[in-house]
This record gives C-alpha cells, structure tokens and sequence, in this order.
C-alpha cells in the first residue's frame, strides 16, 4: 500500500492545531491525541515531527507544553545584504554595463536574490550561476558606483 499523499502536510497542521488547542507535554499524548483525530501514527512519527516541526517544550500558565517555535527576525534589506556580501563574496569584476560578483561555491543564487530584493535603482537585474553572478547596470556609468557599493559591502 503507497503512501497518501499530502499526509504528512495535514498530520503536521493537525500537531500545530493539537499544540495550541490543549496542554500536550509529551510525545505520548501527542501521537494519542493525533490517533483521536485519525491518524495512524507511531511514537517513532511523531518523535520526527516534532523535530522536523521544531516544536520545543515551553513553561505556560504553570504547565510544561509543546510548542511552535518563535518565528525568527529575516535581515531584510540592505543588512541582508551586507551580511551576505561579508559572508559569501570573494570578489567583485565590471566590464561594460555588467558588474561580476564572485561568490563561494553554491552562494550566488542566495546573493543574487538579496541583490535584486534591494531595490537599488541603478540595477536592471540579476543572473546567479553556482558561483557567479552577472549584474545588469541601467548604464554603463552607473558601474563604477555599483562595484564601489559592492565592494564596500564585501568589506563590510
């Protein structure tokens, strides 16, 4: 017999809907509860969906219960960027309307995003490779000015 699909999608909705409806402090009562609802479930799944979901135990009202995890802050903006640029550039190239950041290996396309999530005027847009990205400038003046950017980024 195959497996349902998009089975463990509503399992997990249902463990984040179990978590906040009641009091569940272990695995236990989670596969017990999730076993109420229709889910065929053994202690083994549920153990892995809560590490997948990152559900931690956290102290309300007295009582020791799972919960979802705080949602973390993204750097948005030009801190994102900054960050990435110290933590994955190598190195910075122009030539005609193009300027050419080098990145480690797998990081462009992450960079690359950062880059077009900017919003920096004087960028057309961005193709990110493995490790390449190729910037398309409005202008071949506007190079020199987005290198100089990228550099003082990359130097943080």
């Amino acid at each position: 017999m195959g497996k349902v699909p998009g089975l463990k999608a509503r399992r997990h909705q249902k463990i984040l809907e179990l978590i906040n409806e009641r009091v569940i402090s272990t695995q236990y009562e989670l596969a017990a509860a999730l076993r109420e609802a229709g889910f065929d479930v053994t202690q083994g799944t549920v153990s892995r969906d809560i590490k997948v979901l990152g559900l931690v135990k956290v102290i309300r009202e007295g009582k020791v219960r799972y919960a979802a995890p705080e949602p973390q802050p993204v750097p948005v903006g030009g801190d994102r960027l900054a960050r990435l640029f110290r933590d994955a550039v190598t190195a910075v190239d122009t030539s005609e309307n193009l300027v050419v950041v080098k990145t480690l290996p797998g990081a462009a396309q992450q960079v690359a995003s950062a880059i077009d999530h900017a919003n920096w005027t004087e960028i057309v847009g961005t193709v990110g490779g493995d490790d390449t990205i190729l910037v398309v400038a409005r202008s071949k003046e506007a190079v020199p000015r987005l290198a100089e950017r990228f550099v003082r980024l990359l130097k943080g």
